[in-house]
């Protein structure tokens, strides 16, 4: 079984017992989070498709932990101006592991 949610502004085909890395979320490590918005499920060859959401859908997970992604490194430089700035980013994300989806 599978479905594709909708979760903090981004969409991920997700399977039962998935582990799956999402931008940081306001909860607790070992908290149970419930996604409603869910576009599309798929069991046993069927596929129910929302128009734009499933009715009555839903995807379980459990928060695993917080982490912090790769660094990205932003450089700015205008040529022959003596222009140079170098920032670095680390993206905050929340690791989850999906138990059920129902629907």
């Amino acid at each position: 079984m599978f479905a594709i949610v909708e979760i903090a502004g981004q969409q991920f085909k997700v399977i039962e017992g998935q582990e799956i890395f999402v931008h940081q979320l306001d909860a607790e490590e070992g908290d149970q989070v419930s996604f409603d918005k869910v576009h599309l499920v798929g069991k046993d060859g069927s596929t129910s498709v929302g128009t734009p959401l499933v009715a009555s859908a839903s995807v379980r997970a459990t928060v695993l932990g917080h982490e912090k992604g790769d660094k990205v490194i932003v450089f700015k430089k205008k040529r022959r101006k003596g222009y140079k700035v170098k920032n670095g980013h680390r993206q905050a994300f929340t690791k989850l592991k999906v138990d059920s989806i129902a629907g």
